[in-house]
This record gives C-alpha cells, sequence and structure tokens, in this order.
C-alpha cells in the first residue's frame, strides 16, 4: 500500500455541491483508504531571492491510501472539485 495526496486546486468552473462532500467523505471512509485532509487557507510563496512568486491555488487536500496509482486515481470517483470542473492533483508521497 502506498500514501497519496489528493490536492485539490481552486480553479472549479462552477460551485461545488456542499452535500457531494459528505457523499464523497462517506465513500472514502467506508471504502477505508481515508488518512486526514484538511481545507487550505491563503498562501505566499518566496522565491530564494525574497522576490514573489506565484502561488498555486490549492484549496485543500486529502491523504488516502492505496495499493497503487490506478487505485488513488478510483478514489477520485465523486470528488466535488471534479465534478464542478476543477483540478485535482495526486502525489504520492515518498517513503525514506
Amino acid at each position: 500500500m502506498a500514501d497519496f495526496l489528493l490536492l485539490m486546486h481552486g480553479d472549479t468552473t462552477a460551485p461545488e455541491d456542499g452535500a457531494a462532500w459528505d457523499a464523497y467523505f462517506g465513500f472514502l471512509h467506508a471504502s477505508g483508504a481515508f488518512e486526514g485532509g484538511s481545507s487550505l487557507g491563503d498562501a505566499r510563496c518566496y522565491r530564494r531571492t525574497g522576490a514573489p512568486a506565484a502561488a498555486a491555488r490549492l484549496t485543500g487536500f486529502l491523504r488516502v491510501r492505496a495499493a497503487d496509482w490506478a487505485g488513488a486515481e478510483a478514489l477520485l470517483d465523486g470528488n466535488p472539485v471534479l465534478a464542478a470542473g476543477g483540478t485535482v492533483e495526486i502525489r504520492e508521497l515518498v517513503r525514506d
């Protein structure tokens, strides 16, 4: 099993459905894959020179456990950000 982050981007083209989040969390909990997550607030990014850099518009993350990439992708089913036309980025967490 591997740990993955589902990174929600703030680029939806339609409003997200709050009830859909309840259903989605129910799905993740029932699957046994849910490991945690959080909404994210404002961000500030800095370059080494101290000059401001553009921040990705990340609005939240979920940590999930799946056997492989295909399993992680299957956990996108019903994700309200995707349903609202937005982007969800999957990143595998590296184990030392």
